[in-house]
């Protein structure tokens, strides 16, 4: 064995916006750059790791939202609508730089990515990007996991173990549904844990979780070797705590390798220097500044001066940026080896929008770390996921995690806040209400109207208690967007259980709210009545 792991995991998702009423969607972009610059970019590279044999292994954390976003034929249609946008775009900076070498350059550097991104997205993935993934768990370079539901921060519902258990369970069946197999793992929204939640995950199937490392130094005994190996709950979860070293030199705004003056700059973006007459064509609504994805500034330093970037000055600050990264975890592996009687394990979790989205550079960062890490002295540290690591090293000390985040202050600050307070009461009603639905429709569930609409029903619910509004709110950025997207799912679901108490079901509002917030085909509303065990989904522990 090495003397130490270094696990890599990425948490890709995004809020569930889907939008057929309107022929253009402003927040719909939100999954178009994500696509661009950050699924299609690590496709990339994981595609030539792949091709050049290099034993590459990363886990990945799909949300259910992302997945029915990427699965819907209609986004992925405005996708290919959004990219032939993009490139006439490209096509008119081409022209518009001719004279001035240095754009000139990256501006048919842009109109590559994005003939690479359509030849990425129509050829290699037929559109649907899920395949792409499934294609790498089925070769074993990519553990697949999933995310609870519409991506709740689950210890705000801790008086409602019932909605704690729909969005686990539906999680897993749809992870299974679009992967062909049961997740072993689980991302918790927002790292958030609570106590009591790992009989609930092991009840899905779920043999391990994440949380930040301060999850793990205030567990109950504390672990002799901290985030540096992870522990069994009494229940029988294992538990992987975030090593902070190996997150500080990624996320620290002030030494993190993302900070380097050498890479290119996020904030400055075409779509804030040039003129509304040119951008007209361009964007989705008038009278709407928003960022373009074409940059041509690197980040240089804290003032407003921002120099010309340089794609080949990025790509070897990637690379060195990556030497350095592994040489920290060797040497860490190295110090840890010392008083460890098994090989530590380097949890690396981020956002996998991090990657190209904001860090431009992230993608190729990481395929640098993975081809070294695996090419490398493998007696130092290797690549490896959480299935094998608990395979390899099954033996670790039993404890019981902190309730934890990985937002700010690490509890549960940015979600339940003075901004936030309102949210939670109408959520809570809307829970009894739907509880008490399940409970006395027992006797009409088998009427496909009735089912159909506690399905809606248990769909606009599960949408509204998503943890994107309240952190948007709190960050005061899509503020109003949030706002409405909250209530509009609670006024959808008070209006189907209104239609079911007076028994008269609108068939034609129930299928505009079926084709609008169209996630979880399968969803079981029986997850929300208080007789759960014969009602839940068939997810049982594997053994």
């Amino acid at each position: 064995m090495p003397k130490g792991y270094l696990m890599f995991v990425l948490h890709a998702h995004l809020p569930f916006v889907h939008h057929p009423e309107y022929e253009w969607f402003l927040e719909e972009r939100w999954l178009f750059e994500a696509i661009t610059e950050t699924y299609i970019p690590l496709i990339k590279f994981f595609d030539r790791l792949h091709n050049d044999e290099v034993a590459f292994r990363v886990t990945l954390s799909m949300s259910p939202t992302l997945c029915a976003m990427l699965e819907s034929p209609m986004l992925q249609q405005r996708y290919e609508r959004h990219l032939e946008l993009m490139m006439r775009l490209c096509d008119a900076e081409i022209q518009r730089t001719r004279d001035w070498p240095e754009v000139h350059r990256l501006a048919l550097m842009y109109r590559t990515l994005m003939e690479e991104a359509r030849v990425v997205f129509v050829e290699r993935a037929h559109k649907n990007l899920l395949d792409v993934f499934r294609g790498y768990q089925e070769d074993g370079e990519v553990e697949l996991i999933t995310c609870a539901g519409t991506h709740p921060y689950l210890p705000g519902f801790t008086s409602e173990p019932e909605t704690v258990r729909a969005h686990v369970l539906t999680a897993v069946h749809e992870h299974e549904r679009l992967f062909g197999r049961k997740p072993k793992g689980i991302w918790l929204p927002e790292c958030g844990y609570f106590a009591g939640l790992d009989p609930v995950l092991l009840e899905a199937g779920i043999r391990y979780t994440f949380v930040d490392s301060h999850g793990i130094d205030h567990a109950d005994p504390r672990p002799m070797f901290g985030p540096a190996a992870p522990i069994y709950c009494p229940s029988g979860m294992a538990v992987f705590a975030r090593h902070p070293a190996t997150s500080r030199l990624v996320w620290s705004s002030t030494v993190g390798y993302p900070s380097d003056p050498n890479y290119r700059d996020y904030y400055r973006d075409i779509g804030f220097d040039l003129t509304d007459e040119y951008l007209a064509p361009y964007q989705y609504g008038t009278g709407v500044r928003i960022p373009t994805g074409i940059k041509y500034h690197r980040i240089t330093g804290a003032g407003t001066h921002k120099d010309i970037y340089d794609p080949d000055r990025g790509r070897e600050t990637a690379e060195r940026h990556a030497h350095n990264f592994i040489a920290h975890c060797r040497d860490l592996a190295s110090r840890d080896a010392v008083r460890m009687p098994h090989p530590s394990v380097l949890v690396s979790p981020y956002d996998a929008e991090l990657f190209g989205h904001w860090w431009f550079e992230g993608p190729q960062w990481l395929h640098y770390v993975l081809r070294e890490a695996a090419t490398s002295d493998n007696d130092a540290i290797r690549l490896i996921t959480p299935s094998e690591y608990l395979e390899k090293c099954p033996v670790h000390q039993i404890g019981s995690p902190s309730p934890s985040s990985w937002g700010h202050k690490g509890y549960g600050e940015h979600w339940l806040n003075d901004r936030t307070a309102w949210i939670w009461r109408p959520l809570h009603q809307a829970y009894c209400r739907m509880q008490s639905a399940v409970e006395t429709c027992v006797t009409r569930q088998h009427d496909p109207v009735v089912k159909r609409t506690l399905q809606q029903a248990a769909r606009e619910l599960m949408l509204a208690q998503s943890s994107d509004w309240p952190f948007a709110i709190t960050n005061a950025t899509t503020e109003a967007y949030a706002k409405r997207r909250l209530l509009d799912h609670l006024a959808r679901f008070h209006e189907l259980m209104h239609q079911l108490d007076k028994e008269t079901v609108d068939l034609e509002v129930l299928t505009g709210l079926e084709h609008m917030d169209a996630i979880f085909p399968e969803v079981d509303y029986r997850l929300f009545g208080r007789s759960d065990a014969e009602a839940a989904l068939d997810v049982r522990p594997s053994t």
